[in-house]
């Protein structure tokens, strides 16, 4: 076998980077398919760069521990699931771009490849590698997205306005069949092993909900459709607590454990041998709002971060950090709000109709800029997704998608209709707060 050295000087062998993000997979992974086709060597990285998607941060502290555990989970997964093709995952905490350079540079990389996201901070880092770098190839596929942009039947710059628009216009295309995995990935440099694997980022307990990587994720997709939760999804989908009453898809999702591709494949199987109902399609229906939130970030990019949103109508806020700090640990007047808080806070995870109750308190009832509530959520969430998080709390704060302007919700009757019986609040201690809103002014003096 040719040493390391010799096969740096020899131009015919083709030493390739694959730079993992959003698609911490081996199944449905085209861009990965493609390295595997094009190069005699490949290196298979993950670059964590702990940079906020939002500029101007809004008080983002990055990744809660939450966050960190089940990523680590994801990587420590995938890696296992690389050393079956005789790899292993190389580990770098620093900006991208330093780290790719430096691996270009060390491995004499020809190609890199990657997958394609809505995400302004690693849209801008690919961008500026390829400017870096003239003289390596960089290859990227779709595969965080249900369609490929040569699929829509509309350019991305004529997005619909609206998400109706968008599912009338999308829902009944075909959907692609997942991309097989490879069989076989080329070797790894033989100087390789120099490089750092994945390390523990933080060591906390665990989610008791959700625990990173491929495998368990589709463990899970396929224990829901095999429960036959499926069938009565829409009717249960509004629940706050459990596992049971919505897909729960979405961390392993968000962080490309699974693709939505092979979810939609796992269920069209569900549909042909089980039953096809309204709720088997409110689950692609919910599916396809993902989608139409990729595509949005893709079309407004800064205006994802922007206080006017796409609408260029600033809301009139104040920021009030008492409000805001009562808001994040769940210490206001209102109890389903604290509730609700104090789960993310313990768990990294929330209902979808937790999540547009406290975005609608944050924006209506405390009058804040809806900003610092979405980087939060960024910040704790194990299923933050960059296009979904900002462009829904765009959609509430009334300066995103949404026709009809401000969605308020009547957070006592919210209450009423979805925890009945006060078992959520109990749980979660949301009556263990303040009964006051405010005790000084937006300038800090005393009331």
């Amino acid at each position: 076998m040719q040493s390391f050295a010799k096969d740096c000087l020899n131009p015919m062998v083709k030493t390739g980077l694959y730079i993992f993000s959003n698609d911490l997979r081996l199944d449905d992974n085209p861009s990965l398919r493609l390295a595997a086709s094009e190069m005699d060597q490949l290196i298979c990285c993950y670059i964590f760069d702990d940079t906020p998607s939002s500029e101007a941060r809004q008080g983002s502290i990055g990744r809660s521990d939450h966050r960190n555990q089940f990523l680590h989970e994801s990587l420590v997964a995938l890696d296992s699931n690389l050393q079956n093709y005789g790899h292993r995952l190389v580990f770098r905490k620093q900006p991208l771009t330093d780290a790719a350079a430096e691996l270009i540079r060390a491995h004499n990389v020809s190609h890199t490849y990657g997958s394609f996201n809505a995400g302004r901070h690693l849209t801008r880092q690919w961008n500026s590698l390829r400017k870096e770098h003239p003289t390596v190839s960089f290859q990227q596929r779709h595969s965080h997205t249900i369609f490929k942009p040569e699929d829509l039947p509309f350019t991305i710059d004529s997005l619909p306005f609206t998400f109706s628009k968008f599912r009338k216009q999308v829902e009944d295309l075909l959907v692609d069949f997942p991309a097989l995995k490879p069989k076989a990935l080329p070797p790894p440099p033989e100087n390789l092993s120099k490089e750092k694997t994945v390390p523990n980022l933080r060591d906390v307990t665990p989610s008791s909900y959700f625990t990173g990587g491929e495998n368990i994720g589709w463990a899970h997709v396929n224990e829901y459709f095999n429960k036959g939760l499926a069938s009565t999804y829409k009717a249960t989908r509004n629940g706050l607590d459990g596992m049971d009453y919505s897909t729960k898809f979405s961390p392993w999702l968000a962080n490309g454990c699974i693709s939505v591709k092979s979810v939609i494949a796992r269920l069209k199987l569900y549909e042909r041998h089980v039953e096809q109902n309204e709720s088997t399609y409110w689950i692609y229906f919910e599916l396809l709002w993902r989608e139409y939130f990729q595509w949005y970030a893709y079309r407004h990019k800064d205006r994802l971060f922007d206080l006017s949103g796409i609408s260029l109508i600033k809301p009139q806020t104040s920021f009030y950090a008492e409000r805001y700090q009562k808001w994040c640990h769940g210490n206001t007047p209102y109890p389903i709000i604290n509730a609700l808080m104090k789960q993310l806070n313990s768990t990294g995870y929330m209902s979808n109709r937790g999540r547009q109750l406290i975005a609608s308190c944050f924006v209506h009832e405390l009058s804040l800029d809806w900003r610092y509530g979405a980087a939060y959520l960024e910040q704790h969430l194990i299923d933050y997704d960059e296009a979904s998080n900002w462009g829904n709390w765009q959609y509430l704060a009334g300066v995103g998608a949404d026709p009809k302007g401000h969605r308020k919700f009547d957070l006592h009757k919210q209450t009423e209709i979805y925890d009945p019986d006060g078992e959520f609040v109990k749980r979660w201690a949301g009556n263990q707060a303040d009964s006051e809103l405010d005790s000084v002014d937006a300038t800090d003096w005393p009331l």
